[in-house]
């Protein structure tokens, strides 16, 4: 029956291309990534080709257009954090194009832009398997490279400012290292709260950047007595919410900042970890209550991390966030970018391009 024989060939010519597919996916391939083989400093980062496997149960492999450098990856490479088995590579935080689908996974197709935030650490490369739970799609008015910067900061400060502790209209707020990444992420959305903002930052350059993006009140803690300041700025009644990522150095001041039974949000120890707390002087202070949330638990679900980026995307989308990328770095130098970061030559979000 001739007439048949379009259809025949046209589906033996679909089957013929989801081989090939299938083929490729089953393939090994080769990739160039960061990796460090021992924890130190930035020059313990170096550029290796590694084999990539087809990805797996769940997963999608993605070709990767911006990396996020977080102060994390700082601390995992430095050995302040558990370190993962060396060598390793690093960074958790990415956005890019599928290019390849594990069995099992729905709702996404190869050429899709997704943004991903998983482990285990291997974010620094030309491409990677990630966790397709762990995926989300960009919407065409956010870019890469904007989008790679935004998931771990923007989440972050989503959790912080409604959930950690609600800020509302009328709140006065303090907020450590107003002008980094996600200082000044929260600084523009604790403002379109509402709320008047207080920042902390290392100097006058920095305290202008967090005033432009919409913080109230600076503190320039290298000549500043913070407490005083924040409680000469609340006519002595202190603030509600302190949101600390700074640790060690900052903590005594944060505590001391607090009204009565306000909350410590501490979610960083980039100056290390605060000495212990008895309990009895939370009581002291007044009832105050002190938290160590983390993203993980924020996001636990599917559900709550479409949420979390559902109310990131709109807040950036609406133009009330804008994303500050300072400063892009070919992959190769990310031993340049960590140095620029720890040595506070940095403001906003740094980003490598593969």
């Amino acid at each position: 029956m001739p007439h048949h024989l379009p259809d025949k060939a046209a589906k033996f010519a679909k089957h013929c291309a989801n081989e090939r597919e299938n083929q490729s996916e089953r393939c090994i391939t080769m990739t160039l990534a960061i990796r460090f083989h021992q924890t130190g400093g930035p020059n313990v980062l170096r550029l290796e080709e590694i084999e990539l496997p087809p990805p797996a149960q769940d997963q999608l492999r993605l070709r990767q257009t911006a990396v996020a450098v977080n102060f994390r990856d700082i601390l995992i490479r430095r050995g302040g954090h558990t370190p993962p088995p060396l060598p390793s590579g690093l960074g958790i935080e990415s956005a890019g194009i599928v290019e390849a689908i594990g069995p099992g996974v729905t709702g996404f197709a190869i050429g899709d832009r997704v943004a991903c935030v998983a482990g285990p650490d291997g974010a620094y490369a030309h491409a990677r398997n990630v966790p397709a739970a762990r995926a989300v799609r960009l919407p065409a008015g956010i870019d890469d490279i904007a989008a790679a910067a935004m998931m771990v900061r923007g989440m972050t400060a989503r959790y912080l400012l409604r959930e950690t502790y609600c800020v509302k209209a009328g709140d006065t707020i303090l907020v450590h290292a107003a002008a980094g990444g996600v200082g000044l992420i929260m600084c523009q959305w604790a403002k379109h709260l509402g709320a008047t903002v207080i920042g902390t930052v290392g100097s006058d350059d920095k305290a202008a950047i967090a005033r432009a993006h919409g913080c109230d009140h600076t503190i320039v803690y290298t000549r500043e007595d913070v407490a005083p300041r924040v409680l000469e700025i609340t006519s002595g009644k202190g603030v509600p919410v302190v949101y600390d990522s700074v640790g060690r150095t900052t903590f005594e001041g944060s505590l001391l900042s607090l009204a009565p039974r306000g909350v410590l949000a501490s979610y960083g120890e980039a100056s290390g970890d605060p000495d212990p707390v008895p309990p009895r002087r939370l009581g002291q202070l007044g009832s105050l209550f002190l938290t160590h949330p983390s993203l993980g638990n924020y996001t636990a679900t599917r559900e709550d991390l479409l949420a979390t980026t559902n109310d990131l995307f709109d807040v950036v989308g609406s133009g009330a966030v804008v994303i500050e990328v300072t400063r892009t770095y070919p992959l190769a130098d990310a031993a340049r970018a960590h140095d620029d970061m720890e040595n506070r030559r940095t403001t906003g979000s740094i980003v490598l391009l593969p």
